[in-house]
C-alpha cells in the first residue's frame, strides 16, 4: 500500500496538483474584513489582491485544531500510512497544533501510522518537497525512503524571492515602518528567503531590473543541475515577470520542467501583489 501524503495549503501547488495526485490538502485561514475564507478553497488570490490594492489589510490564521482533530481520526479509522508534511514551525502554529492533535488522536488510535514533518519551508518550495513525497509514493517507495528524501529536500530547498512594495511586510510585521517608508521613498526592493525555517533578508537593491538580475544571480550561484530539476515559480499578480524570469532561466539553463502558480492568499496576505518567487535545489540526492 502506497503511503499517503497530506498537505496544507501553504505548500501553494496548482489546483490540478491536488486533485491528479489525490493529496489531502488542509487550508489555512483569511480573515477580509472580518469574514473567515479557507484558504485555496473560498478565496483565490488575485481576488485578495485587489482588496488590498484598494487599502484593504486581510489576517491570516493557522489551521485550525477542529479541522485536523476531524481529519486525523477519519484517516486514523481508515487505517494505512500517513505523513503530513507542515508549513514551517517558524512561519505558522500549524505544524505545533497538528503535533498536539496527533498525540490526542493517538491516545484512542494508538496504532495511527502518522508521521508529521516541520518542513521549515513555505510556499512552492514547500510544494516542490510535497510533489517529490508524492511521486516517491506513487513509484512504491517505502515510508523510510520517503522521508529520507524529505529531509534531505528540506535540508537542500532555495526560496528566493523578492516583493514590489514594502508596506505589506510592514503591516505583517517583517519590517519597521521607518524601513517600509525609506524603502519606498528610495524604489528599494528587498531580496529575502528562507533558511532554517526562518524569513531572513538577503539583500536591499535600488529598482526592480537590478533586483530581478539579482535574482538569476543567486541561481547561479546556489543552484545544483538545474536542467535535471523541477523548478517551482509563483507571484503575486505578477505573471509577465514570471514570464520574463522562466525565458531567461529556461535560455541560460536548459530546464526543461516548471511549476508556475500564484502565490496562495494566505502567504499572499503578507507579500502582497508584486510577489515574486524562485524555488530549487542547491544540491541533488545521490
Amino acid at each position: 500500500m502506497s503511503i499517503k501524503i497530506i498537505a496544507d495549503s501553504a505548500s501553494d501547488l496548482p489546483k490540478e496538483f491536488y486533485d491528479s495526485y489525490n493529496i489531502d490538502m488542509l487550508p489555512l485561514l483569511v480573515y477580509v474584513d472580518a469574514k473567515e475564507y479557507r484558504d485555496g478553497v473560498d478565496i483565490h488570490s488575485s481576488e485578495l489582491f485587489e482588496y488590498m490594492k484598494d487599502g484593504g489589510i486581510p489576517t491570516t490564521a493557522q489551521v485550525p485544531y477542529s479541522v485536523f482533530d476531524s481529519k486525523f481520526r477519519k484517516l486514523a479509522e481508515e487505517g494505512g500510512s500517513y505523513i503530513y508534511i507542515a508549513f514551517s514551525s517558524e512561519l505558522s502554529g500549524t505544524y505545533h497544533t497538528a503535533k498536539l492533535v496527533e498525540s490526542e488522536v493517538k491516545k484512542d488510535y494508538p496504532d495511527f501510522d502518522l508521521h508529521i514533518i516541520d518542513s521549515e519551508s513555505a510556499t512552492l518550495g514547500l510544494g516542490l518537497i510535497i510533489l517529490k513525497a508524492i511521486k516517491m509514493s506513487n513509484e512504491g517507495c517505502s515510508k523510510e525512503e520517503i522521508l529520507q528524501t524529505i529531509k534531505f529536500y528540506i535540508n537542500h530547498m532555495e526560496h528566493i524571492f523578492t516583493v514590489d512594495n514594502l508596506d505589506y511586510l510592514y503591516r505583517g510585521g517583517r519590517i519597521s515602518r521607518t524601513a517600509a517608508l525609506m524603502g519606498s521613498l528610495l524604489n528599494i526592493k528587498p531580496l529575502l528567503e528562507v533558511n532554517e525555517g526562518k524569513l531572513i533578508p538577503i539583500e536591499k537593491i535600488r529598482g526592480k531590473k537590478r533586483a530581478l538580475k539579482k535574482l538569476i544571480d543567486i541561481v547561479d550561484e546556489r543552484g545544483a543541475n538545474l536542467q535535471e530539476q523541477i523548478i517551482g515559480l509563483n507571484h503575486a499578480d505578477n505573471l509577465e515577470t514570471v514570464n520574463y524570469i522562466k525565458n531567461i532561466l529556461q535560455e541560460k539553463y536548459g530546464i526543461k520542467e516548471f511549476i508556475i502558480n500564484n502565490v496562495g492568499s494566505a502567504i499572499g496576505s503578507h507579500t502582497g501583489p508584486g510577489f515574486l518567487g524562485i524555488y530549487f535545489l542547491n544540491k541533488l540526492q545521490e
